[in-house]
C-alpha cells in the first residue's frame, strides 16, 4: 500500500489546496497491489496536502478496514513453524500502524553502521 503524487494544473482560485511538501500542485493516487504487483484496490482524487495516512483514513478503502469488511482471508499456515499467520498490509511509514497495516522497523534512530545491517 502506497500513495503517489500525480501532478495537475490546479484549478482556478484553489489557492494551497492542492500544493504538497514536494512544492508541487497534486492529487493522490493511494494504490494496493499483491505480491505479483497486481493491482487490487486503487483510489484517486485527495488533494496534495494530505499525507499518505491521510489520504487512506478518507477513503472507502479504511471505512471497510475499520469495518472489518474488507475481505481479508483469515490468518494462515506458511510453513510447519509458521501458523495461523495473519494477512496484512505492508507500508511506509507514513501510515499508521494496526493490526491490519505493518511498516519496516523504523531506523530513525540507529547510527550509519546499524542501518547498514539492517538494509
Amino acid at each position: 500500500m502506497d500513495g503517489k503524487h500525480i501532478d495537475i494544473i490546479p484549478p482556478r482560485n484553489s489557492g494551497s489546496y492542492y500544493f504538497n511538501y514536494k512544492g508541487k500542485h497534486s492529487m493522490v493516487l493511494l494504490a494496493i497491489v499483491d505480491a505479483n504487483y497486481r493491482f487490487l484496490l486503487v483510489d484517486f482524487g485527495t488533494n496534495g496536502r494530505v499525507s499518505d495516512g491521510g489520504v487512506l483514513q478518507n477513503t472507502r478503502i479504511y471505512e471497510k478496514l475499520v469495518e472489518k469488511n474488507l475481505h481479508i482471508p483469515p490468518p494462515d499456515d506458511v510453513t510447519e513453524n509458521f501458523k495461523n499467520v495473519p494477512y496484512v498490509f505492508v507500508t511506509d511509514d507514513a501510515f499508521p500502524l494496526t493490526t491490519e497495516i505493518l511498516k519496516p522497523f523504523r531506523q530513525a534512530f540507529l547510527d550509519s553502521a546499524k542501518k547498514e545491517a539492517y538494509s
